[in-house]
């Protein structure tokens, strides 16, 4: 297996096509490897070399791909959501500790501000007229730094990416992945999904997650075949896409699923003309009667498989045919070793219901300067997923709770902490508890508690409007309940896990 990006990314034929998107021509294999080494050549230019940080916040799309790409060969890359508040964006470049901040020529991100601010240097990447997809330069602005002191392509125990997950105190934690981690992922994910040259895929997911930069653009390049870059998920778009890159799979989370079959009857030409070898779905659970509707209209098989952050994505999967999926399973081991522990860290038997626990070559080391994640988060060698589930005798795994508060809304998660702490400090609060409400569709949504101060009030919509202006979009509550006090368990402490049941919001 190989360990360094740069090995794992120099196998695949220089001609073929290897980063595409609506309307542009193909950036070959020779052409992407050409940008990683002119790219890490611009960057250790400007004083950024190896383990140094380097925040990206650009827009879904090829230039994201290949960025992501020569950043994580020769220096830490950290994908940032461009959706992001500027009070998020000081937050993650301050924690990060982020020598530089990539945009977009012209663009208008809080980011910007927030990196002039706390001082962090600024690049700018420029397409050139008429380039191949995923073609670009870096501009530097105003830095005056000198060589970079670890120049040149990463080491594999070099960390690759370092991305942020919510936690269950309102500190997300660091995760740092090794180009042995990425690497390994990749290899983990072509080898389930039996990725060949010939293969494309049409790309939606958004590339600061996990999912759609191991799963959409990694393990597919790792293959030598082609990623078809799109600007991030749109249902009226993408059977227009699929009809010009001719996709032979796609990989998205149940509720694009969902928004794509709602548009299928009136694309079943496209459907018949290009048929897909697979549909893969990942990041939250998959109501079986979708998977039956999807395999029916695509006449494809739809692999769910189960990934998470720390595990550099992948974890099960369900396998291709002729091997057995089981609808409502998540499959079984495709990478680590999993195993289901209980509480007291006694490894149980099948049928038996107790904590997921995973290890592997893709699994990270440990949380950045966080020993009290790292005690609670490994135990006896083995990562603790904070998912309850059971193994069948065959091995396949069924997710069957939550151990962890956080809320799991459509792939995106989401601390309810820092929901909290937001609503907390509005003026007409005395208490709130945040928590996740069943949604038939994206499986969790964020809802509220709120206590109100005497003789102040607020309406649910201001409260909204309140967390919107600092926060993502995704991470402002649906639902707020005002109540006299604020729901307690038997032992008078405050549970987030059960709330939407015991308040009849439980679907």
């Amino acid at each position: 297996m190989q360990s360094t990006l740069k090995d794992l990314l120099s196998q695949a034929q220089g001609s073929a096509p290897a980063i595409s998107a609506p309307g542009r021509q193909a950036l070959h294999f020779d052409g992407l490897r050409a940008q990683i080494a002119a790219t890490l050549a611009q960057l250790n230019a400007m004083g950024v070399g190896r383990n140094d940080r380097v925040a990206i916040v650009l827009n879904n799309g090829p230039e994201m791909a290949s960025c992501y790409i020569a950043c994580a060969s020769g220096v830490t890359s950290a994908p940032l959501n461009p959706a992001y508040r500027a009070d998020e964006f000081e937050f993650y470049l301050n924690d990060l500790n982020a020598k530089l901040l990539i945009v977009e020529q012209g663009s208008e991100s809080p980011a910007v501000a927030v990196a002039q601010k706390l001082g962090v240097s600024i690049a700018r990447l420029v397409v050139p007229e008429g380039a191949p997809a995923g073609q670009f330069s870096l501009q530097a602005q105003g830095m005056s730094a000198g060589e970079a002191k670890a120049p040149g392509f990463a080491q594999p125990e070099d960390v690759s990416m370092v991305l942020h997950t919510s936690g269950t105190t309102s500190r997300p934690k660091i995760v740092p992945l090794t180009q042995k981690n990425l690497c390994a992922s990749a290899t983990h994910i072509r080898n389930t999904l039996k990725f060949e040259t010939q293969d494309c895929g049409l790309n939606i997911m958004p590339l600061f997650h996990i999912h759609g930069l191991i799963a959409g653009v990694l393990a597919p390049l790792s293959a030598g075949s082609q990623v078809f870059c799109t600007p991030g998920f749109n249902a009226l778009k993408f059977f227009g896409w699929m009809e010009e890159c001719k996709p032979t799979w796609y990989t998205a989370v149940p509720t694009m699923h969902q928004a794509i079959l709602s548009r299928a009857s009136k694309n079943a030409d496209t459907i018949a003309r290009y048929p897909l070898r697979f549909i893969r779905s990942s990041s939250s659970s998959m109501p079986p009667q979708v998977i039956a509707e999807l395999e029916e209209v695509f006449k494809a098989p739809l692999i769910e498989s189960y990934g998470m952050t720390e595990a550099t994505h992948q974890m099960a999967s369900n396998p291709l045919p002729p091997e057995v999926r089981k609808p409502g399973s998540v499959g079984r081991a495709a990478g680590p070793e999993i195993a289901i522990m209980s509480e007291d860290g006694v490894m149980l038997g099948a049928q038996a219901t107790g904590e997921i626990v995973i290890r592997g070559p893709n699994v990270t080391a440990g949380y950045e300067a966080n020993p009290k994640a790292n005690a609670e988060g490994f135990m006896n060698g083995w990562f603790r997923t904070g998912d309850q589930g059971v193994m069948d005798d065959e091995g396949y795994i069924t997710i069957t709770g939550r151990l962890k508060e956080i809320i799991n809304r459509g792939g995106e998660k989401v601390s309810p902490r820092e929901v909290d702490e937001i609503l907390m400090d509005h003026p007409a609060v005395a208490q709130v508890v945040c928590f996740g409400m069943p949604h038939p569709k994206l499986g969790e949504e964020v809802a509220a508690c709120v206590v109100l101060r005497e003789g102040q009030q607020v309406t649910e919509r201001e409260l909204q409007t309140f967390v919107g202006s600092r926060a993502a979009d995704f991470k402002v509550p649906k639902k707020i309940l005002f109540m006299e006090e604020i729901p307690k368990g038997a032992t008078g402490k405050l549970q987030r896990i059960g709330l939407a049941a015991k308040l009849g919001l439980a679907g």
